[in-house]
């Protein structure tokens, strides 16, 4: 499938894990990738695996910290110079930790919500404008990374839940002010998935074995699968779906 031929992607935190697989599957399917995140030997590995299956370059990296304005708007002016438009943004980088409420430095929290909240804000207030004003006509969608945490508070991680119930309601919001536009916002919100943010609770056995009780597929997901449903969301064949939330959690919410 060719979904994305034609078409210029952003994706941030696109070193490693879902972010990654995802700049994979959109540039497989056509997409020219500029692939964002602080770490720029992470970017250029994903960029090479990219660029090394494919008969011609399409990705090419940006290093930016998303939590910071100025990054954000270096970001948004690389993108009108060099490619005029932008079709599909993938809000995905994030960050996580554990703590309870009572003993989280306000410091923690901060990061936390910068990362996975803000970031979202910044990113889509900078790019969601050339999406309006260099309006090619095609289909256009913004797709942000939440969790399955923005839906069922989870133990030990308050700032992470709560920056990802904020991105859900954003993209709701986000939604309704973009749709005059002809630009779709929705988000997509990952279960228990093999990813860094994941990596080290998933050595512990005990907690990986309580996981995969509690969902109902019986096991941990890829991040190719998210991928794969971010990548729908972000097509045309999702034309009339914006400000919804797609749950991608194996059927831990029914369980």
């Amino acid at each position: 499938m060719r979904r994305f031929s034609g078409s210029t992607a952003v994706v941030t935190g696109a070193g490693s894990g879902i972010g990654e697989q995802t700049a994979i599957r959109l540039a497989a399917e056509g997409a020219r990738v500029v692939l964002v995140g602080r770490t720029v030997s992470k970017l250029e590995k994903a960029a090479e695996q990219i660029n090394s299956s494919l008969s011609e370059p399409v990705a090419e990296i940006f290093r930016a910290d998303v939590t910071a304005e100025e990054d954000v708007e270096e970001l948004a002016h690389f993108i009108t110079q060099n490619y005029g438009t932008l079709h599909v943004l993938i809000n995905n980088a994030g960050a996580s930790g554990t703590s309870t409420i009572l003993d989280l430095p306000a410091s923690e929290w901060g990061r936390i919500q910068d990362t996975n909240a803000k970031s979202v804000f910044l990113v889509s207030k900078a790019l969601g404008k050339i999406m309006i004003d260099n309006n090619s006509g095609e289909n256009r969608a913004i797709i942000n990374v939440a969790s399955l945490s923005g839906h069922k508070a989870g133990a030990m991680i308050p700032h992470y839940s709560s920056s990802k119930a904020a991105v859900i309601n954003f993209t709701k919001a986000l939604a309704v002010e973009m749709a005059p536009h002809g630009v779709r916002v929705n988000s997509v919100s990952p279960g228990f998935a093999e990813t860094p943010l994941t990596e080290e609770g998933l050595k512990n056995k005990r907690f990986e074995q309580a996981i995969v009780k509690n969902t109902a597929l019986r096991r941990v997901g890829k991040p190719e699968e998210i991928a794969n449903v971010i990548s729908f969301a972000a097509s045309k064949e999702a034309s009339y779906m914006t400000g919804t939330d797609l749950l991608v959690d194996g059927g831990w919410m029914i369980t």
